[in-house]
């Protein structure tokens, strides 16, 4: 196993920068995550440590050694791609063995090791098929097997699930963490959907355009986003935004929003006289908070479990409101929404997180 330092690293083609002045350190063992937009750069970033793309700026280092000059051949590590890249007219067993072949390994040693990945990933009973006569989940089993068998110190995802249907990526998404509890080897990960970064990742990176918005777990990303951007991009269903204006009482502040009463705050960290307050639609309640206001239903979304409401605002602005009880909503329906002050997010006029004191009672 081994960890990996990235140091100033850029990336650019002629005049576009893709990759800008980027650090990071990624832990022996854990399983990172690099989330974004498309374009962000996250597999970009993942092609550069894998060797695959040169670097413009900067180091990469995995464990103490530097690997700027080190061909993909030599970094010791396996990468996984969205397409399988399966030889179709090879078996299984043959896909599996054929890299280590390559490598002049022992046959004894090669059939050990494409033993081991079969078994790992409970793909025995497929060994003797070829790829045509596979799943797309079976598929993608096999081109993880592909990199298992090399026992490499580093595995490189990149959006190895997009191509699958909703269910088998769910399914892969278990078995792709079991796996790492299994290995402990680290993983380096890419995806622009942030529920697998959610559900899988130690710790996650949160990308946009080249440069590092954001480095956490999930649980810190989720309760403390430190810009607008990550509030925004992390967290299904999406944040609600509100626009707040900000009145000056001495050191004490009370918090305008449209349509919403005023509410006090303590010793609020910044002089910007607009903010952006952020409130995520599990916390805003049916009927209950103690700051309330009315709202029409728009839109009804039926989840089973949870029924996602889309609610109109006096000012006209729709909010997301998760409700988990039994009630039935039809559009058109009035209700009372409201939230508590401690359930707030609050940014201010750069999109940067601020943290003001206990609201007043």
């Amino acid at each position: 196993m081994a960890g990996l330092m990235l140091r100033n690293v850029g990336k650019r083609y002629g005049a576009l920068s893709i990759i800008k002045g980027l650090n990071l350190d990624i832990h022996d063992g854990e399983f990172l995550v690099l989330v974004g937009p498309s374009g962000c750069g996250k597999s970009t970033l993942l092609r550069m440590i894998a060797g695959l793309e040169d670097i413009s700026d900067g180091t990469i280092s995995i464990g103490d050694k530097v690997v700027n000059d080190l061909p993909a051949s030599k970094r010791e590590l396996s990468m996984v791609f969205q397409s399988y890249a399966l030889y179709p007219h090879m078996t299984v067993r043959k896909n599996l063995a054929f890299g280590l072949q390559n490598f002049k390994m022992s046959k004894a040693e090669v059939e050990r090791r494409v033993a081991e990945a079969a078994r790992i990933l409970q793909i025995e009973p497929l060994m003797d098929r070829k790829p045509r006569q596979l799943s797309g989940g079976q598929k993608q089993r096999v081109a993880i097997g592909r990199a298992i068998v090399r026992e490499p110190k580093l595995f490189l995802f990149d959006e190895p699930l997009s191509n699958l249907d909703a269910e088998l990526r769910v399914q892969m998404r278990a078995e792709l963490a079991s796996l790492y509890s299994r290995l402990g080897t680290t993983m380096i990960y890419v995806t622009h959907d942030q529920v697998e970064a959610m559900t899988m990742a130690s710790r996650i990176v949160v990308l946009r355009a080249g440069k590092i918005e954001q480095v956490g777990t999930p649980q810190e990303l989720y309760t403390r986003p430190q810009n607008l951007f990550v509030a925004g991009f992390i967290g299904s269903p999406k944040i609600n935004m509100l626009k707040a204006t900000v009145l000056r009482d001495g050191a004490d502040a009370r918090v305008r929003v449209e349509g919403w009463p005023e509410f006090a705050i303590a010793d609020l960290p910044t002089a910007d006289l607009e903010l952006t307050l952020c409130v995520r639609p599990n916390a805003l309640l049916v009927g209950g908070g103690s700051i309330q206001t009315e709202a029409t239903v728009r839109l009804v979304e039926y989840l089973g479990s949870e029924t996602l409401l889309h609610m109109a605002l006096p000012n006209g602005q729709i909010v997301l409101v998760s409700d988990y009880g039994k009630a039935s909503y039809r559009q058109g329906d009035a209700a009372t929404i409201g939230f508590e002050p401690d359930a707030i997010h609050y940014f201010d006029a750069s999109g940067q997180r601020i943290e003001p004191a206990r609201e007043k009672v």
